[in-house]
C-alpha cells in the first residue's frame, strides 16, 4: 500500500494513504535508504510503501525515488545530513530582521541549499509593523539585493489587518516547505491562512532576542485550494552538507555568473590573478556580504560553525 509521509515525530511516521486513510506507521528494523547518511531515512513529503499489522498500525518497507529534497547538517552528528523535507515544489523562508534577527548568512546559506537541490525559493520578511525606521531602511535595502539577483521577496506582517490573500496564488496546487528561525512568526503566519489549525505561538524572549520552539516536528498541512504546506521546527544554524568547495560557488547565482570570466577554471575566487569575481566584488556588481557568506561556507571546515545562531 502506497502513501504520503504527513507528519514525523522522530519515533513514528503519519502516512497518507492513497484511499485517504491516515495510519501510524514505524520503519521495519532492516530499512535502509540508500545513498545519503541521514539522522532521518524519511521525512515530510516522502511517499512509501507500507504494511499493515493486525493491532491498526503499519511498517514502511520501502521508499520511492524523490524528485528532490532539502537537506541541512545535523545539529547532533556533524557528518550526518538531517533531510528536512522531501518532493518539494517551492520552498518560502521567512525572515526577520530584528524580533528576532535573521542574518544574510543564514538566508544566503539556505539560498544556497534550495539552489543545489534545484528548489525555487521566496524570501518573507514578516513583523514589519514592528519595525523602526532603520528596520525599514535596511529590510528595503536586503530586498533590492535578492531581487536584483532573482529571488522574489515579501515584505509582510501577520497581523490581522496586513493582507496576505496574494499568498493563496503562490501556494495553490504546490508542496510549499516554510523555514527559518524560531520566533520569526511562522506559526502565526500559518494560523492567519489556515485559521482553524490555532497552531500554538509562543512570544521571543525580549531579552534575548531570540525565538523559543513552538512546533516540535515536521508536519503537512492540506491547503483546502490544493497543495500542501511543510511546516518545520525553528533552526538556529543552517549547516550545509554534502558540497565541494569547488562547487559552491555555482549555487550563488550572481557569482557563477562572473566566475566565467576568471582566468582559471579552477578558480576559488579568494587570491588567484585574474579573478572576475574578485574584480566584481571590489566594483560592487557582487554585495560584499554575499561574498562573505560565500567564504563562510567554503571555510566551514569547524564543524561548530553551522551550529551558531547566525
Amino acid at each position: 500500500m502506497k502513501g504520503l509521509v504527513v507528519k514525523n515525530t522522530g519515533s513514528w511516521y503519519l502516512v497518507k494513504t492513497d484511499e485517504g486513510r491516515l495510519i501510524e506507521t514505524k520503519l521495519k528494523g532492516n530499512f535502509r535508504l540508500k545513498g545519503i547518511k541521514s539522522t532521518n531515512p524519511i521525512a515530510v513529503g516522502d511517499f512509501v510503501f507500507i504494511e499493515e499489522n493486525p493491532e491498526g498500525t503499519a511498517f514502511i518497507y520501502e521508499i520511492e525515488d524523490r524528485k528532490n529534497y532539502i537537506v541541512r547538517r545535523s545539529s547532533n552528528l556533524s557528518k550526518q545530513s538531517h533531510v528536512i523535507a522531501a518532493n518539494i515544489d517551492q520552498a518560502f523562508l521567512i525572515a526577520t530582521v530584528n524580533y528576532p534577527i535573521t542574518t544574510t548568512v543564514f538566508i544566503d546559506r539556505f539560498l544556497a541549499t534550495t539552489e543545489a537541490y534545484r528548489i525555487p525559493a521566496f524570501l518573507f520578511f514578516n513583523k514589519t509593523d514592528r519595525y523602526t525606521n532603520e528596520d525599514q531602511e535596511y529590510v528595503d535595502a536586503l530586498i533590492r539585493l535578492y531581487e536584483t539577483i532573482g529571488y522574489a521577496c515579501y515584505k509582510i506582517s501577520a497581523l490581522e489587518e496586513f493582507d496576505l490573500s496574494f499568498m493563496f496564488d503562490l501556494l495553490k496546487n504546490k508542496t510549499t516547505l516554510f523555514s527559518g528561525h524560531s520566533g520569526v512568526g511562522k506559526s502565526t503566519l500559518i494560523n492567519r491562512l489556515m485559521p482553524n489549525l490555532q497552531l500554538r505561538t509562543r512570544k521571543i524572549s525580549e531579552y534575548h532576542n531570540k525565538g523559543m520552539h513552538t512546533t516540535t516536528f515536521s508536519e503537512m498541512i492540506e491547503l483546502p485550494e490544493g497543495g500542501y504546506i511543510i511546516d518545520t521546527p525553528g533552526i538556529k544554524g543552517f549547516g550545509v552538507f554534502d558540497m565541494e568547495s569547488g562547487e559552491i560557488s555555482h549555487y550563488f547565482p550572481e557569482i557563477f555568473k562572473f566566475s566565467a570570466s576568471c582566468k582559471f577554471n579552477n578558480c576559488t575566487h579568494r587570491h588567484e590573478p585574474g579573478c572576475a569575481v574578485l574584480r566584481a566584488v571590489e566594483e560592487h556588481y557582487i554585495s560584499e556580504s554575499r561574498y562573505r557568506s560565500y567564504l563562510n561556507i567554503i571555510e566551514d571546515e569547524n564543524e561548530t560553525k553551522y551550529r551558531e545562531a547566525f
